[in-house]
């Protein structure tokens, strides 16, 4: 998968499998808990579970579509959090809330082992973009913090999970950004967001979300904003979904799915990747992205560049 030879992977899948018949997982840890017995999908009720991270749900939730489109019927049981977004994935498929009652089903698969049942390959993708859409909902006091804006609006997010906290990056390494001719929105959720490290990051944004904003007022204010700045986490991943421009700041050990040596991927058609090239070195990392904003600032600016038929989405 790290090399995209998604269709080799599947052979190794498929071996996996075999090698589960008359196992049981139910003494492994709940994350490493296999789904799916490879039962076929064509023409049965299937039910999808969606219980790795929010990001994880919004990267393999696009499969949904194409089982649909084979199965009998489709229900998913997702993160409630998520659920307002994710029903704009699919008509006609179900969705609940993990650990409530459920409708009868034949056959049950995890999300993120839909690429190998329906043997997607790198061609498949990124498939439908955009694949979520964000329900009517944002903060009115946002939209007050946006009105009448002329200058780009970049949302950053400088924390990711407990999960690989490697790829988390010190929030006063943003600090250069504050410099730029940008309107900087935190799009920070979590506890990071309160942490001491970040107040002179925090205190520097145009606004921040507030402390009760949902995922779906997350979405709702990307769709707005000219570029979303991310560690890899789940902002990453709503930003692609939605279409939105994304920057992307990746570790060193970057996980599977941003593959090898990208500055692209191809799960995302509107994102870029910025890699570490040691571990822990994020200073360079956020030089390149400052040259990078600094650049897209400059040819923004009608003085200099008076002749450009482009909008600023379209640069980004």
């Amino acid at each position: 998968m790290l090399a995209g030879a998604f269709e080799r992977a599947w052979d190794i899948c498929d071996a996996v499998l075999h090698g589960r018949r008359g196992r049981s997982c139910a003494d492994l840890p709940y994350h490493l808990r296999w789904v799916w017995d490879g039962t076929p999908l064509v023409g049965r009720r299937v039910l999808v579970r969606c219980y790795h991270g929010l990001g994880d749900t919004l990267q393999f939730i696009r499969f949904v579509p194409p089982l649909a489109a084979v199965a009998q019927s489709v229900v998913v049981e997702a993160q409630r959090e998520l659920l307002p977004l994710l029903r704009s994935v699919c008509d006609g498929v179900r969705f609940y809330p993990l650990d409530g009652a459920l409708p009868s089903w034949d056959v049950a698969i995890e999300s993120m082992e839909l690429p190998h049942a329906l043997r997607i390959t790198l061609g498949d993708l990124p498939g439908h973009i955009p694949y979520l859409t964000p329900p009517p909902t944002f903060s009115a006091r946002l939209s007050r913090a946006r009105a009448g804006a002329d200058r780009p609006r970049v949302g950053v997010v400088w924390a990711a999970g407990d999960w690989r906290r490697e790829r988390s990056l010190p929030p006063a390494l943003l600090l250069p950004l504050v410099a730029l001719p940008l309107d900087l929105f935190g799009l920070q959720l979590g506890a990071a967001r309160r942490d001491t490290a970040a107040t002179s990051l925090v205190s520097s944004l145009k606004a921040m979300l507030p402390e009760n904003a949902t995922i779906a007022d997350t979405a709702a204010l990307i769709c707005d904003l000219d570029l979303v700045v991310s560690v890899d986490t789940m902002v990453a991943h709503l930003a692609g979904a939605l279409g939105r421009p994304v920057w992307t700041l990746l570790d060193a050990a970057a996980d599977w799915r941003w593959m090898h040596a990208r500055s692209d991927s191809p799960w995302y058609p509107t994102m870029r990747l910025f890699r570490q090239r040691r571990p822990g070195a994020w200073q360079p990392v956020v030089a390149e992205l400052t040259a990078a904003l600094a650049g897209i600032t400059r040819r923004r600016d009608p003085e200099r560049d008076p002749q450009s038929p482009c909008s600023e989405r379209d640069r980004l």
